[in-house]
């Protein structure tokens, strides 16, 4: 075996035990949620889907996934214009103050969670959306609003600007020139935008528990689960939240991916 070949297996080895450090848990959270025996041991106690039955049946369970998925569809969607449109402003204009415009927008993240929820639940008690699904959304848009914005700017960031000129000189109109040439440009970061965000939302548990109220997402709705005993239940709720977070971060990531080798080809 020559020197060239035992680095490539050193790096397959050590990729291959970052991948089992990672998804360790989540694989032995999946395949307990299929165990017929109450508690997470080996060997199994058989097959079954009797858990995942439970949670279909119970009430609340379905409350917290549908409050989770309409926020998660409402947070995609502002937090993936309002990132479009602070992505755009960085592309295009010059001002003064603009390192601190783009730090001020890429700050959220970088806040730890817990502080950005008691904030929010602070901010939104004042104004009456504490408690409220409106309330809820709006501290993920805080959060996953740079996410998109980071995504569209690298995009934007092959966009010659020359194309915009020529759409001007054309008689093109600005609002014109974006519709019809920004935005088609950057539609698979736009695209890839819409799922990161939701699964950013969908995922988010510590604003959501600040600021829920009875309105509980079904992370929160998990933590109360854990609290009272631990449940079988649990390993089937986090296997499903796994598969759609999973789907989409696979689907944005497929669209970067697919966005990325048109432009080497164009290139």
């Amino acid at each position: 075996m020559n020197a060239s070949t035992s680095r490539r297996a050193l790096l397959v080895l050590y990729t291959a035990l970052v991948f089992v450090f990672i998804f360790a848990p989540i694989v032995s959270t999946v395949v307990f949620s299929f165990n017929a025996d109450r508690f997470p041991s080996l060997p199994w106690g058989g097959f079954s889907l009797q858990w995942y039955e439970a949670i279909f049946a119970d009430a609340s369970i379905q409350r917290g996934l549908m409050n989770s998925l309409i926020v998660a569809v409402a947070t995609s969607a502002i937090a993936t214009f309002l990132g479009f449109a602070a992505a755009y402003v960085d592309y295009r204009y010059r001002f003064f103050g603009k390192m601190a415009y783009i730090s001020i927008v890429a700050l959220p993240p970088t806040v730890p969670v817990v502080i950005l929820g008691v904030a929010m639940l602070t901010f939104e008690g004042r104004i009456g959306l504490s408690g409220t699904l409106t309330g809820i959304t709006v501290g993920h848009v805080v959060l996953a609003a740079p996410f998109a914005m980071a995504l569209v700017r690298m995009r934007l960031a092959d966009l010659d600007p020359d194309i915009e000129r020529a759409a001007w000189n054309l008689g093109a109109t600005p609002w014109a020139t974006i519709t019809g040439v920004v935005i088609p440009f950057c539609l698979p970061a736009i695209l890839a935008s819409v799922f990161l965000t939701a699964a950013v939302s969908f995922d988010e548990f510590m604003i959501a528990w600040f600021v829920s109220g009875v309105n509980e997402t079904l992370p929160v709705r998990v933590l109360a689960m854990l609290q009272g005993q631990v449940s079988p239940r649990i390993n089937a709720i986090g296997a499903l939240v796994f598969a759609v977070s999973m789907t989409l971060v696979v689907a944005a990531q497929m669209l970067l991916g697919r966005s990325g080798r048109r432009n080497a080809k164009e290139a």
